[in-house]
Formats: C-alpha cells, structure tokens, sequence
C-alpha cells in the first residue's frame, strides 16, 4: 500500500475509471462556484476527465448530505465531496448548519462506505471565504478534490 501518499502529491493520479461527483451549494453561489473551478482543475490535471465528473447544485449546506446519501446509494461514485459555505451571522444559524452538515457528512460516509469529502467552508466572514476559495488561503475545492483522488487510490488499493 502506498504511504507516502499525500493528497498534495505532484504524481497523484486518479485511477482509470473512476468517477467522481461535486455537491456543491447554490446558497453563496459565487464563492462556491469559485471551490467548484478549483475542484474541476485539480481533477483534470490529475486524471480525471470532465466526463468523469458530475457536478450537482442543492439549495444549501443543509441539504448536501441527503444528496450525497442518495448518490452513495447509487454506486456510481469513487469519491462525493459536498463543497459550500457558511458564513456567521448573528444568530445562532451558522452553527447548526456547519455542525450538522458536517455530522450528516461523516455518516453518510461511515453508513455506506463511499468517501464524502467536506469542502464546505464555515467561515466568520466572506473575506475569509473568498481566501479560501481561490485568495491568499488557495482553493480548498482544489485541495478537497486531490483528496478525493487519494482516496479513491488508496481504496483501490484495499481492494486488491
């Protein structure tokens, strides 16, 4: 098995067939579609052509983890990352939909062995969103879609 296998890897490549799908939020659309380039560039420069990568908009973050339990369910995907963002405000909303995103996330994950990545960004405000999404902190679409790669390999891997 390959433990020198980092996500940032510059000879990472995802392996031959493997499809991939992006849930990304419309909710702060700009700064997703920012995460969303990012996650498309790191897949192709990686291996994974654009007919390998669907890309499915829900309303918010919220709602990204049922989508990414029925896509699992579907047993088409290598790898699912949610990417989105949450931005605080001032209520207590923020907390609850990066925490419980996050929770429905991981179980989907756990519940049906699928790798579901969280790109999604819970941020204390859109300039440190838009730093993270292509700005001073890189794209963190970029980095959860290498990630994804990796995982993809090593569980290929395991499977051997």
């Amino acid at each position: 098995m390959s433990d020198q296998l980092t996500p940032h890897a510059p000879n990472l490549g995802s392996p031959p067939g493997a499809r991939y799908v992006v849930l990304a939020s419309r909710w702060n659309g700009a700064i997703v579609d920012a995460l969303v380039d990012g996650a498309r560039s790191a897949f192709a420069a990686h291996g994974a052509p654009a007919s390998l990568l669907d890309v499915v908009r829900v309303p918010g973050a919220w709602e990204l983890p049922v989508f990414a339990q029925h896509l699992a369910a579907s047993g088409k995907y290598a790898a699912i990352i949610a990417l989105g963002c949450v931005v605080r405000g001032e209520t207590r909303h923020y907390e609850h939909v990066a925490d419980e995103c996050a929770r429905g996330l991981m179980r989907v994950a756990l519940d049906t062995g699928v790798p579901v990545l969280n790109g999604v960004l819970a941020v204390e405000d859109e300039a440190d969103a838009w730093a993270r999404a292509g700005g001073a902190r890189g794209n963190k679409g970029a980095d959860v879609a290498l990630s994804a790669i990796a995982v993809a390999v090593q569980m290929q891997e395991l499977q051997a």
